[in-house]
């Protein structure tokens, strides 16, 4: 698993795992569950963007570059949803959301490992025999 080929042979499961990551976190906000964020909305849907194109297999520049544009984006918007919790920590009020594992400041840093691995997944794939 820890072998970049692990992931470039299970890309489709890994867009799947991706699409089920982005709509159950879809699902969470329109069941009120979570709050309106602006944030995890372009995160949750970025995510599962990236995972169609996973699942599609397609190895052309214009998608992977499309698809890092996208990423970036995703990824920079976690970056700030982030950073604005270091600011809340160094200003001294941070708190954890109750429960914990809806909160903000830890969902942001796991989308961002997320997008960055969908995009270097995406873009360092390799043309199949039959696309070349």
């Amino acid at each position: 698993m820890l072998k970049y080929e692990f992931y470039q042979e299970n890309i489709r499961a890994l867009g799947i795992i991706a699409i089920i990551i982005s709509i159950g976190a879809w699902s969470l906000d329109w069941f009120e569950i979570v709050y309106k964020c602006p944030y995890c909305r372009v995160q949750r849907t970025v995510i599962g963007l990236l995972g169609v194109v996973m699942i599609t297999g397609t190895s052309n520049f214009i998608i992977k570059y499309i698809s890092s544009v996208f990423g970036f984006f995703g990824a920079g918007v976690a970056m700030t949803q982030h950073f604005r919790g270091w600011i809340n920590v160094h200003k001294g009020e941070f708190t954890w959301h109750d429960p914990f594992y809806l909160d903000s400041f830890l969902l942001s840093f796991l989308a961002m490992f997320i997008i960055i691995a969908q995009v270097w997944i995406i873009c360092l794939r390799k043309a199949s025999v039959t696309q070349q």
